[in-house]
């Protein structure tokens, strides 16, 4: 059951707002990979996946209910404030030793808070190539809309940076002070992760793809990889150790120019997620019409 917004309740991000126009598109996806990856890179973050999540057993499971969250998150309008409890709730227990002999708890608040900075820079890096370079506004709207996110995760201002001049520097040490690869790291960039065929979705395509899944995952795996690299911020993938050529930035953005030509020409049903289509459709019903980004030069 979800409870009604009380007044100091936080509210999601805007209609109208960057996220409310990106955070829905299918070019989303993907991001993840890469956020997801520095996420890990966090010794407590690491320890506390490779303890505790299912996304070894349950990878498409798992996927599909962290998709759904994120994008309630933005989207969800009341339901988002109750998802942020639900999140808190379920990280209540989740505690141990990390790789570094240090004791972790998921709700620690620079851990927490870590979770939710990482998806700025990927997400702010990754549209030069997937969309359009933000400008210097849209890229302050957007961190203010992200904190926005962070309080609906309830986490306190004291613990998240309140500007972009003071979230650079923060990023920049933990990169420097904390992260690092790990098991969890190898394993989302792995070309040969054993990951089973999607149980999800149609009968006849879960079938198809079980039969082809041979064939069709270490192209998968190949294609994960290097979206996952790629989409990284450049000193991510330095704090990482992750090799990335010159060829791969090339090959990287003919890849983000066809995706530029290709998805603003879908139809809203297959260029928005669900939940994305659907506040959109409401907004449209009350006379809020969501509003586009304007194209910047590139």
């Amino acid at each position: 059951m979800i409870e009604s917004r009380t007044p100091s309740d936080p509210a999601p991000p805007p209609p109208g707002g960057v996220l409310w126009s990106l955070a829905g598109d299918v070019r989303m996806l993907l991001t993840l990979p890469s956020a997801l990856t520095l996420q890990v890179a966090h010794p407590a973050v690491g320890a506390g996946v490779d303890e505790h999540s299912v996304f070894r057993t349950d990878p498409w499971g798992r996927g599909e209910r962290s998709l759904r969250s994120l994008q309630l998150w933005v989207y969800g309008g009341e339901a988002a404030v109750e998802e942020g409890r639900r999140l808190r709730r379920l990280h209540r227990t989740i505690r141990g030793t990390d790789a570094r002999g240090r004791g972790y708890h998921a709700l620690t608040p620079a851990n927490y808070a870590w979770v939710h900075a990482t998806g700025y820079p990927v997400f702010a890096h990754s549209q030069k190539y997937l969309n359009r370079p933000l400008t210097e506004a849209q890229e302050r709207r957007m961190y203010a809309e992200w904190l926005q996110v962070g309080r609906v995760l309830g986490i306190h201002d004291r613990d998240m940076p309140q500007t972009i001049e003071e979230f650079w520097p923060y990023y920049r040490k933990v990169l420097a002070d904390e992260i690092a690869t790990n098991t969890v790291v190898e394993e989302l960039i792995a070309v040969d992760a054993k990951v089973p065929a999607p149980d999800r979705g149609p009968l006849p395509v879960r079938l198809l793809l079980r039969l082809l899944w041979p064939v069709l995952l270490p192209r998968i795996a190949r294609f994960r990889r290097f979206v996952t690299i790629g989409f990284l911020p450049p000193d991510a993938r330095a704090a990482l150790g992750l090799e990335w050529t010159d060829a791969q930035e090339r090959g990287l953005r003919r890849f983000g120019r066809v995706v530029r030509a290709v998805v603003p020409v879908l139809p809203e049903r297959l260029r928005y997620l669900p939940l994305a289509r659907e506040a959109r459709a409401r907004s449209r019903a009350t006379g809020a019409r969501p509003r586009r980004l304007r194209p910047t030069p590139v």
